[in-house]
């Protein structure tokens, strides 16, 4: 059986809706109060697999001594995929319900396997650098028919090349970071001059982002046959953004202090190995793109997501929006050939953003912006209270997962609660 095979079961149990099953096993960074030390781990059920102590008894050999004690994916990752597939198909055979190397072996599953709960995740990879690209036609045309002429929500450029944004790498963080409001330039519509304080339409993204497996030299763009070959896996992504300061400082180019603050992503990347099963096409492209970004077969896939917020005090959270991947305009293959076509070069660790994820539904949208439709019509949350952006102490968590055959390919949760600005 390939690690794919929806028939595997692992001796680790896990339910249907658990988002690691033996046919994910997503990698990520963590650390334990006993060994502080970070490390990669595995996924697998509510465990994670400790690969630094696998390799240390021998039973991982696919990759050089050490290499899963370092504290971040990059020097994994710059094996090459061969040592991805490897690593992933041995960790898959030693997780089966009738391997007995790890399954009988009691203390060498003491030392390896740890509670998710007990464990600390860290960032996955060192991101040299971030760019978050503007890809879902029914965001960018909410936004357009707000600000702009609805009769031509999108800008002439918007059909012809995916519209990106080099961002901020030193801001990202891992889930569970809390985030401080910013502080800012703002202009009221009847005001003379802008005014500086704290953004008063704080708001999430709900996106996904790809983490770059193989770089390309300066001066060497990526071609549209091997950009896939070129991506490791991907996280969920929430891409923090203050619309007041953006409103202002945008133009003519672009966002900036808006959207340097923070950016959150999800502590597991699943791998596109994991994620093969799910493709399905994505919308069709008209005008036809030039030659450089034309594409064949499936590029989208099908991974559900959910945004839910939980204001401060509250004992749950609401679920406000649910939206699917597949309605993404440009792929992701199409935004790194773009990307690259100038010879711009990437690096290894590298992250790529979806841009904010909307489907063609009011339940669909992927920000507070276009939710509320800039504030004019606030949602109701369970137990009475409304938003039309975000306040201090509400916390958002946003989630992602491939529906399989009686098993889920999922990302986890990414969360951050907003602090009250300084």
């Amino acid at each position: 059986m390939t690690p794919n095979d929806p028939r595997l079961t692992s001796f680790i149990d896990v339910s249907p809706d658990c988002h690691f099953p033996i046919q994910n096993l997503p990698f990520g960074i963590f650390s334990t109060a006993a060994d502080p030390a970070p490390r990669v781990g595995i996924a697998i059920g509510g465990q994670v697999l400790d690969l630094a102590v696998l390799a240390e008894a021998g039973l991982v050999k696919t990759a050089p001594e050490g290499i899963f004690a370092r504290p971040s994916l990059n020097p994994f990752i710059a094996l090459g995929r061969p040592a991805w597939r490897e690593t992933r198909a041995r960790i898959s055979e030693l997780l089966r319900h009738d391997n007995p190397a790890l399954r009988d072996d009691l203390s060498l599953r003491s030392r390896a396997l740890v509670p998710q709960a007990q464990a600390r995740m860290h960032l996955p990879v060192e991101i040299g650098g971030y760019t978050d690209f503007y890809s879902s036609r029914e965001h960018a045309t909410n936004v357009g028919s707000m600000f702009r002429d609805p009769k031509n929500a999108l800008m002439p450029n918007w059909l012809h090349i995916p519209i990106g944004y080099n961002g901020r790498a030193s801001s990202v963080v891992v889930s569970g970071t809390p985030v401080r409001r910013p502080n800012g330039q703002t202009k009221a519509p009847d005001a003379e001059f802008p005014s500086f304080g704290p953004s008063r339409k704080l708001d999430f993204e709900l996106e996904t982002a790809f983490i770059l497996g193989r770089g390309n030299e300066l001066g060497r763009p990526i071609p549209m046959a091997e950009a896939e070959e070129h991506i490791f896996g991907m996280v969920v992504m929430n891409d923090w953004s203050a619309r007041d300061i953006q409103q202002w400082e945008y133009v003519p180019l672009g966002p900036f202090n808006s959207k340097t603050f923070a950016t959150s992503i999800s502590p597991w990347v699943v791998t596109m190995e994991a994620l093969e099963p799910f493709r399905v096409a994505g919308p069709v492209q008209d005008p036809q793109p030039l030659p450089y970004l034309r594409q064949t077969g499936p590029q989208g896939f099908d991974l559900h997501l959910e945004v839910a917020l939980r204001p401060a005090g509250a004992k749950s959270e609401t679920v406000i929006s649910r939206t699917n991947f597949r309605h993404m305009y440009w792929s992701m293959a199409q935004q790194l050939v773009h990307h690259t076509i100038s010879g711009c070069n990437t690096r290894i660790g590298d992250l790529m953003g979806s841009g904010t994820i909307s489907g063609p539904t009011p339940d669909s949208l992927g920000s507070l912006l276009e939710l509320t439709w800039n504030g004019k019509t606030p949602l109701v949350l369970e137990g009475g209270e409304e938003r039309s952006f975000l306040q201090d102490g509400d916390e958002v968590i946003m989630t992602g997962w491939c529906q399989g055959e009686g098993y889920r390919i999922g990302f986890g949760k990414v969360s951050g609660r907003i602090e009250p600005a300084l």
